[in-house]
C-alpha cells in the first residue's frame, strides 16, 4: 500500500473544516484578496466612475482627485476605472486558460495512470516536451504567425497549464490505483473508466482544486507579462499589463501609474498563491487529523 497521502475533497466535508479554514491565516487572507479580486471584476460589468475608453486629453496625468480617485493617465482616462475593467480581463484569461490545462492535462494524466505502460511513457514524454516552451515563448511564436490578440495569449498560456495538470493528476492517480479499494473494484468486474470516475477522480479533486489557484496565479502573471510586450489584450480593451508598459515611459513624471497596476497583480497574485497554500493545509489528511 502506498504511503504517499492524496488530499480528498471529501475533508471539506469533515466536521469542523470550516472552522479550522477561518483559523487558517493563509486561508483567510487570501480568500480576502481573492474576493476582492472578483468584486472589483463583478463591479464592473455595471458600473465604473468614469468610463474606461473615454479620454480627456485636458485632463491628462492628473494626481488622485475627488472626482478621479486614483487620478489620469496619459490619455485622460480614469485610473480607477481601467483596473476594475482590468480586473475582467485578468479573470476572463485565468479561466479559459486554467480550464484548458485542468480539462486536457487531468484527461491525460487519468489516462497515463489507468492504462500505464506505453501509454503512460508517451504522454508523459510529450508533457516534457511541453514544458520547452512556456507561456510567454509560445504566444510570441503563435502572434509571429497569427497576430498579437488575448485569444493567442489565452492558448498560449492553456497549452502551457496542460503538462502541469497532466504530470500532478497521473502522480496522484496513481496513488489511489494502488489502494485495496481499487483493487476490490476490479475483482468486483469494474473497468478502468468506472474505476477512474467513481474512485480515482474524486480522491484526488483536492489536489486540482488547490492547483487551480496557483495556475490560476501564474495565468494572471503570464497575462500581465503578455500584454506589457504588446502580446496579449489589446487596446482600447484596459489591461493592468499594459497599464505597466505605457506608465513606464513617465516614470518620473508620474509614477503613481506603475504603482497601481503593479500593487493590483501583486495583491491578486498573493491572494491565490496564499489561497492555494491555505486549501493545501486543510485537505492535507495527515495536518487534517493532527489539528
Amino acid at each position: 500500500m502506498s504511503s504517499v497521502a492524496v488530499p480528498s475533497a471529501a475533508a471539506l466535508k469533515v466536521p469542523g473544516f470550516w472552522r479550522r479554514a477561518l483559523h487558517h491565516r493563509s486561508f483567510v487572507i487570501g480568500g480576502v484578496l481573492t474576493l476582492l479580486l472578483l468584486l472589483a471584476a463583478a463591479l464592473s460589468l455595471v458600473w465604473t466612475p468614469w468610463s474606461p475608453y473615454e479620454m480627456d486629453m485636458a485632463n491628462k496625468l492628473k494626481p488622485p482627485t475627488g472626482s478621479h480617485w486614483l487620478g489620469t493617465d496619459t490619455y485622460g482616462r480614469d485610473v480607477a476605472s481601467l483596473l476594475l475593467v482590468g480586473a475582467r480581463a485578468s479573470i476572463l484569461v485565468g479561466v479559459i486558460a486554467v480550464g484548458i490545462g485542468l480539462v486536457v492535462g487531468t484527461a491525460l494524466g487519468l489516462l497515463a495512470a489507468a492504462k500505464r505502460g506505453w501509454v503512460e511513457e508517451a504522454i508523459m514524454r510529450l508533457t516534457d516536451f511541453s514544458l520547452a516552451f512556456p507561456a510567454i515563448l509560445s504566444a510570441i511564436m503563435m502572434t509571429a504567425v497569427f497576430g498579437a490578440g488575448i485569444v493567442n495569449a489565452i492558448v498560449a498560456i492553456g497549452i502551457y497549464n496542460i503538462p502541469t495538470f497532466a504530470r500532478i493528476t497521473r502522480a496522484s492517480a496513481n496513488a489511489i490505483w494502488s489502494r485495496e479499494y481499487i483493487a476490490a473494484a476490479r475483482a468486483c468486474g469494474k473497468g478502468s473508466f468506472s474505476i477512474t470516475m467513481q474512485h480515482v477522480l474524486p480522491n484526488i479533486s483536492a489536489v486540482l482544486i488547490v492547483q487551480i489557484t496557483i495556475r490560476f496565479a501564474i495565468a494572471i502573471l503570464a497575462e500581465a507579462a503578455l500584454s506589457y510586450l504588446g502580446l496579449g489584450t489589446q487596446p482600447p480593451q484596459p489591461s493592468w499589463g499594459r497599464m505597466l508598459s505605457e506608465a513606464q515611459t513617465i516614470m518620473f513624471q508620474s509614477p503613481l501609474l506603475a504603482v497601481f497596476p503593479g500593487m493590483a497583480i501583486a495583491m491578486a497574485v498573493l491572494g491565490l498563491n496564499l489561497l492555494g497554500d491555505g486549501l493545501r493545509d486543510l485537505l492535507d489528511p495527515r495536518l487534517a487529523r493532527a489539528r
